[in-house]
């Protein structure tokens, strides 16, 4: 693999923003299927001093001794000056990134390796962030943004709207990590963006993807009344792909049913669920819908009946579905005890 396909492992990255030498090490070794003997070349560091470094006898303090396993292991741009900002003093979107974004006017080529490279990465820190955490990537994915704004003015026609789409799925999956740490007012400046980027780079589906998740937003800080009109007004532009019709749909369904409104949420749960299975492999839906499989279709059938008090539903839906789990520890736990609860108020 070459060194920078090894730096698309999310904990290899993880370690670099912490500044964690040991830890750079260990999962660089790790990534590259490398022993200690074999990591000297790459450092220029003996051995004895990279097992010290590791274990944690000796710390890494030097610049000189900094740089050289900066460059001996070819750590990428966007996260050497990932470590050079903060970022978590100042949650919401900078100025700077709003004046940055501009219409493709130019007619010079961009290469656009950088901005694939960055795509993929982003691909793996979505699958990643319930593991690792979305804290310890956001300065990453700042600095991946930063990257990617800084090609698109000098960018025209097709690959500038790829370049807004990419910007407005780093801006979507900031908003949601906001939004976790509790940081409301950031998370709705992110998800503001990143629709306004996906309206200007003709993006359909994550245009109404930010909608969804304004309305989720919206539940969440209990104000169903908006999170229903925000969810319908993601249903229907023209252009929208089944899975990000189904994730819509659902959101509206989760909203009227909190409404008490349980006729209309049934139907459009079930709409949801037609929708999604018309996509069942993930390269018919939107990278961030990698998860909305037909397993994940059921479960919110499932969730819809819970909202509903359909106990029972609930209950049979949940344990139908809990096999299309396996390899997601954190979300069979959460469901198993959904179901536990659903069964218990089933009687």
């Amino acid at each position: 693999m070459s060194s920078r396909g090894l730096w698309a492992d999310v904990r290899l990255r993880t370690a670099w923003v912490r500044q964690d030498w040991a830890a750079i090490l260990r999962e660089y070794r790790r990534a590259a299927g490398l022993s200690q003997r074999e990591l000297e070349p790459y450092v220029g560091i003996p051995q004895p001093h990279i097992s010290a470094i590791e274990s944690g006898r000796r710390q890494v303090t030097s610049a000189e001794v900094m740089a050289r396993i900066t460059e001996g292991l070819r750590v990428p741009p966007e996260l050497t000056s990932a470590t050079s900002r903060p970022d978590l003093e100042e949650w919401g979107p900078p100025t700077e990134l709003r004046d940055r974004i501009a219409h493709g006017h130019t007619t010079g080529r961009t290469d656009l390796r950088t901005a694939d490279w960055i795509g993929e990465v982003l691909a793996q820190h979505r699958r990643a962030e319930d593991e690792i955490g979305g804290r310890d990537l956001w300065p990453v994915v700042r600095s991946q943004l930063d990257a990617v704004t800084r090609l698109i003015p000098g960018t025209a026609g097709p690959a500038a709207d790829r370049l807004m789409l990419l910007a407005a799925e780093h801006a979507h999956w900031l908003s949601w990590v906001a939004a976790q740490q509790d940081r409301k007012g950031a998370a709705l400046a992110w998800i503001d963006v990143a629709h306004g980027w996906a309206v200007d780079g003709g993006h359909t589906d994550m245009a109404s993807w930010a909608h969804r998740l304004r309305a989720y937003y919206s539940l969440a800080h209990g104000d169903p009344v908006r999170a229903l009109r925000t969810a319908e007004a993601a249903r229907f532009p023209v252009g929208l792909s089944p899975a990000a019709e189904s994730a819509a749909t659902h959101q509206a369904a989760i909203a009227a049913a909190a409404l008490g409104e349980r006729d209309r949420a049934r139907r459009l749960a079930h709409e949801a669920y037609t929708l999604a299975v018309q996509a069942p492999d993930e390269e018919d839906r939107p990278g961030w819908l990698y998860w909305l499989d037909p397993a994940r279709a059921q479960l919110q059938v499932a969730d819809a009946a819970y909202a509903c008090q359909d106990w029972q539903e609930a209950a049979a839906g949940i344990r139908a579905a809990l096999p299309g789990l396996d390899g997601y520890p954190r979300d069979r736990a959460y469901y198993q005890a959904r179901q536990e609860q659903a069964e218990r108020r089933a009687g």
